[in-house]
């Protein structure tokens, strides 16, 4: 027998800890829950460094886990939440750590992934799981959770607040003018090579300044890795096209960088679906992941795509039978992105955005019937 969900929550849970690029993909989904139950508590435990991005997002209690904390950590989580029960617990996260954590906590229902989206068999841990959908991007897939609920109005809405210090801190580094924003390296997990080359951004770097008079904005952690990569990219351009600001902000700093930035240009990572969140227009560059599940959702018509020459070339398998989500983990799979493809993306969308902030796609979310997809 299945457990019933609640017509009229009061109190809502959210379980999803990490990274930056898919909890913004989960905000929609929250502001959906927001419109259809104004009145319902919404709590989300989330990871550490997603928090300073989302902090101060309204309706929203946040409850922070550092996963350095390990075990410890999630008993003092526990602890906190001892008293709370919620009537309906969100597990939106698909790692084993997320589903130990979740077994400290009260709830009257658990929802999860359906099995095929599920990894480390987190069906176990859930009492209903989502009705299955083949080849769904992320964001649909988080959204999914807000229609099992019941939720019609899948509006896309963010509202991600910046500081007035976060806008400084942007101002501060770039002044008035427009500006061009690249983040040449994703989180330098093991095997993630999503990285393009200096060579490929050094020349984007020189179109936009010779041919828009835009300079470029360079951001980043402050990792070796990191500033490696921006030293090669700047000692290949002209010195007045780059602001080297890898290493120079907050997180939110780099939310008010983006929010302004005419286009911003980077890998599969965080800050392609931060630019998503805030109507910047955006390019990403996918070859080794899928962009059809993991592009910024409402620029995927300016997607550098070679993820499909990837799979040929790297699994030796059919682009369009490989399994959903599968990664390419080759580290030359970046090279196929070309120098022309990036450019003639950005150009089309500078001439597609006169106006900055004017979204490419409706403001609703697509709804494709599983035998579409």
């Amino acid at each position: 027998m299945k457990h019933p969900l609640p017509a009229h929550p009061q109190h809502i849970g959210v379980l999803r800890l990490s990274a930056l690029g898919d909890v913004c993909n989960l905000v929609p989904t929250v502001r959906a829950l927001q419109r259809q139950w104004p009145e319902a508590k919404i709590t989300w435990i989330i990871g550490k460094g997603e928090h300073s991005l989302l902090a101060g997002m309204s309706g929203v209690e946040f409850i922070v886990y550092d996963k350095s904390t390990g075990l410890a950590g999630m008993r003092a989580l526990w602890r906190r939440l001892a008293d709370t029960r919620f009537d309906v617990l969100l597990h939106m996260q698909q790692a084993l750590r997320a589903s130990v954590l979740s077994l400290g906590l009260k709830a009257d229902v658990r929802v999860g992934f359906d099995r095929a989206r599920a990894k480390d068999r987190q069906y176990w841990f859930t009492h209903r799981q989502l009705v299955p959908r083949e080849r769904a991007h992320v964001l649909e897939s988080f959204m999914d959770f807000a229609a099992l609920m019941g939720v019609e109005d899948t509006e896309l809405a963010w509202d991600l607040p910046i500081p007035a210090a976060a806008v400084d801190e942007a101002r501060h580094l770039t002044g008035d003018a427009e500006y061009l924003l690249i983040s040449p390296c994703a989180n330098p997990r093991l095997r993630n090579f999503r990285n393009w080359s200096a060579e490929g951004y050094a020349a984007l770097v020189e179109h936009a300044y010779t041919q828009y008079g835009l300079k470029t904005v360079m951001t980043g952690g402050g990792s070796t890795q990191e500033r490696e990569m921006g030293h090669r990219i700047q000692a290949l351009c002209q010195a007045d096209a780059v602001i080297d600001a890898i290493g120079a902000t907050s997180l939110k700093g780099l939310l008010a960088l983006i929010d302004r930035a005419r286009v911003v240009i980077a890998p599969d990572s965080g800050p392609v679906h931060m630019a998503n969140a805030m109507g910047t227009p955006v390019v990403g560059l996918f070859a080794t992941t899928n962009p059809d599940r993991a592009a910024p959702y409402r620029w995927r018509d300016y997607v550098v795509n070679r993820y499909p020459d990837a799979v040929r070339e790297f699994l030796h398998e059919d682009p369009a039978t490989v399994t959903w989500g599968r990664r390419v983990r080759h580290p030359d799979a970046m090279s196929l992105i070309r120098s022309d493809d990036v450019i003639d993306k950005f150009d089309a969308l500078l001439a597609a955005t006169a106006s900055p902030h004017a979204p490419s796609t409706g403001p609703t979310l697509d709804r494709e019937s599983p035998d579409e997809a």
